[in-house]
């Protein structure tokens, strides 16, 4: 007890800010000096920031799965025309020129042959000819609207592809925000350790402590600086996953500007009647019994005659310089030109069943469309339901850690203020702050989760976009 005012005397500096002079070392050959400061992640103090709206506007304009999705949907809206659904006319030129060089043997009866060797000819043909189908059975105007819905369902993939690609962006994003957090967390206990340390050394200085309470304060510290280490490599892999997901350079250091924050206000009854209003998913299989309603449609106009127009101008022209006008070798043009028109028509009468079968075949295809629609229907719901569940279930968990986490700060203050005093022995100083710890990491990685929920359901919906 004689020592205490000594002891009081050299930590009382150390309750504002503890430092000890650097490459100190005193008797007992235990340094003194503070451990090597804290290699902080470029993002926490130069990066610049980005703002969850910024990653999701740069994943609209770059991510490839976007990208490829507006391909598609192009493709399929200029396959959207009445003349790849056969309702237009062909027109069609064509040109033909040949060139004969031959040797002419003609001989007629008895009489002496007619020989000409190297005699010469040529060709000359062109024509314009026009063809237009009138009637199919109605299959081009079915072929039509189906082109037309087959646009409109590539058009909710691509819609389906932005809000699940959104939610991909969105989790990677928050799971930054997370890490960072973790990070700032670890921080924080490197500093208790840096105090423990300091404050030990202190009590070793004056004679109140013995080395190995030190050594063991050292040991603590580099485990905790170790876990900081390799969550530094946890932050940058999460960095790296976000930034390929917005299409840009996977090295681009950035620090997350928004915070992890829960809506809890979501209402299930209007979660339910979004997947059934505006999730494209959903609406992509409903199209898609329609394309297959048209199909089968299309199967059944084939058994319908087909009547066509057809037409053509044409010249025709033949140049013969080996020409016999009784026994006088001579030339000969001929040359035949004019308009053509008609009408065609044809009737399937037998082509071995295979009428019947693609239109079986296309029914069949049809029933399974709607068995689609109604098991995309159900994991939607499913889906919802579960999601659902675990948004309630993360919330309470997430009030209780939030209550908790005040209770193991307060905890590790009072038993830091403690140990100062001398009245708390360092492995419960160490346990409470592991405890706090502990519960910064659940109540992250809670907060993470009730996010993670909060956003499928919002996809589910068919608003996340617009949420954003």
């Amino acid at each position: 007890m004689k020592r205490l005012p000594l002891f009081f005397l050299v930590v009382a500096p150390l309750l504002g800010h503890a430092q000890v002079p650097k490459n100190s070392v005193p008797k007992g050959g235990v340094p003194t000096s503070r451990p090597r400061q804290l290699t902080k992640p470029a993002s926490v103090a130069e990066a610049p920031p980005l703002s969850l709206q910024q990653a999701v506007a740069e994943a609209l304009q770059h991510n490839f799965g976007i990208l490829l999705a507006r391909q598609d949907e192009a493709i399929a809206e200029n396959n959207v025309t009445r003349g790849n659904a056969g309702q237009l006319p062909s027109l069609t030129g064509n040109l033909t020129r040949t060139f004969n060089n031959n040797n002419i043997n003609q001989k007629f009866g008895e009489n002496d042959p007619r020989i000409v060797n190297g005699a010469t000819s040529n060709a000359f043909n062109t024509n314009v000819t026009l063809g237009w189908t009138v009637f199919d059975g109605f299959g081009m105007f079915i072929a039509y609207d189906r082109l037309k819905t087959l646009r409109q369902q590539q058009q909710q993939i691509t819609r389906a592809t932005v809000e699940e690609t959104v939610e991909t962006v969105t989790n990677a994003y928050y799971d930054v925000v997370r890490q960072a957090g973790k990070i700032t967390s670890l921080e924080a206990a490197l500093r208790i350790g840096q105090a423990r340390i300091d404050l030990t050394q202190a009590q070793v200085d004056v004679g109140v402590a013995a080395k190995v309470e030190v050594l063991t304060a050292r040991v603590d510290y580099n485990a905790d600086r170790s876990l900081f280490l390799q969550q530094q490599q946890a932050l940058s892999a999460a960095k790296i996953r976000l930034n390929n997901l917005l299409g840009r350079n996977t090295r681009t250091d950035f620090a997350p500007s928004d915070s992890l924050t829960v809506t809890r206000d979501l209402n299930e009854a209007a979660i339910t009647e979004g997947i059934k209003t505006r999730n494209p998913r959903l609406a992509q299989a409903r199209l898609g019994t329609e394309v297959a309603t048209y199909d089968r449609r299309l199967a059944r106009s084939a058994r319908f005659p087909r009547i066509g127009l057809v037409s053509g101008y044409g010249l025709t022209r033949n140049i013969n310089n080996a020409a016999f006008a009784g026994t006088v070798l001579t030339s000969s043009v001929n040359q035949v030109q004019g308009l053509n028109y008609g009408i065609t028509a044809s009737v399937p009468i037998f082509d071995g069943f295979n009428l019947r079968r693609q239109e079986q075949n296309a029914r069949v295809v049809e029933e399974q469309s709607k068995i689609s629609l109604d098991q995309v229907s159900l994991q939607l719901d499913a889906d919802a339901a579960t999601a659902f569940a675990q948004y309630q279930n993360f919330l309470q968990l997430l009030d209780l850690e939030e209550a908790n986490i005040q209770l193991a700060r307060q905890n590790v203050d009072i038993a830091l203020e403690r140990y100062r005093l001398g009245l708390l022995t360092p492995l419960a100083l160490r346990e409470a702050q592991r405890t706090q710890l502990d519960a910064e990491t659940r109540l992250l990685d809670i907060r993470y989760s009730a996010k993670q929920a909060e956003i499928q359901l919002r996809r589910l919906s068919g608003d996340l976009v617009q949420a954003q």
